[in-house]
């Protein structure tokens, strides 16, 4: 199945001049979700992975079917005020600002290897972040991997030291 026929694109949503790539319609298809999670979790056994990470929000609906397949553990990357137990920060750029991820500072550990999963690869800044607060726990980054990468946005260039899976692209409309 080509995955990338079940991705709805929205015309000037949320806003004038964005085209939104809406997943909502692969994740209400039975098969291609299933091809979805399959394809991902081919690159987390290829990567050796030994935990996932996935990014608030939709990196929890692939990244957490993804580790129960593989029966691996499975480790959400918050936004601040949202984990209850010690934590680690990371803060990042955005164009207008600053934003903050959180881990739990116990949920990795030195020798972990993480693939971090995520809905979206759009400039790689979000994504860039969540290895880094993996780094500061001791754990491995042993790759990124995304159902969408959106390539006008050149997001690999950003995570070029990490092995970076992406299953559907597109390109600026």
């Amino acid at each position: 199945m080509n995955l990338k026929d079940t991705i709805v694109t929205i015309p000037n949503f949320p806003k004038e001049g964005i085209m939104f790539r809406d997943i909502t319609t692969l994740l209400e298809n039975g098969e291609a979700f299933k091809q979805t999670i399959e394809e991902l979790a081919s690159f987390a056994e290829e990567m050796g992975a030994t935990v996932i990470v996935g990014p608030e929000a939709r990196g929890f609906l692939f990244g957490a079917p993804v580790a129960a397949k593989l029966g691996l553990g499975f480790v959400p990357v918050r936004k601040p005020g949202k984990l209850p137990r010690a934590q680690i920060t990371e803060e990042y750029s955005l164009e207008y600002g600053t934003n903050t991820l959180c881990i739990h500072e116990d949920a990795l550990k030195k020798g972990d290897k993480v693939l971090i999963i995520d809905d979206l690869l759009a400039t790689g800044g979000t994504a860039l972040a969540a290895a880094h607060l993996c780094e500061k726990t001791g754990a491995k980054v042993v790759g990124l991997a995304f159902v969408i990468d959106l390539v006008d946005l050149k997001g690999k260039e950003v995570l070029k030291d990490y092995p970076v899976k992406t299953l559907i692209e597109f390109e600026g409309e």
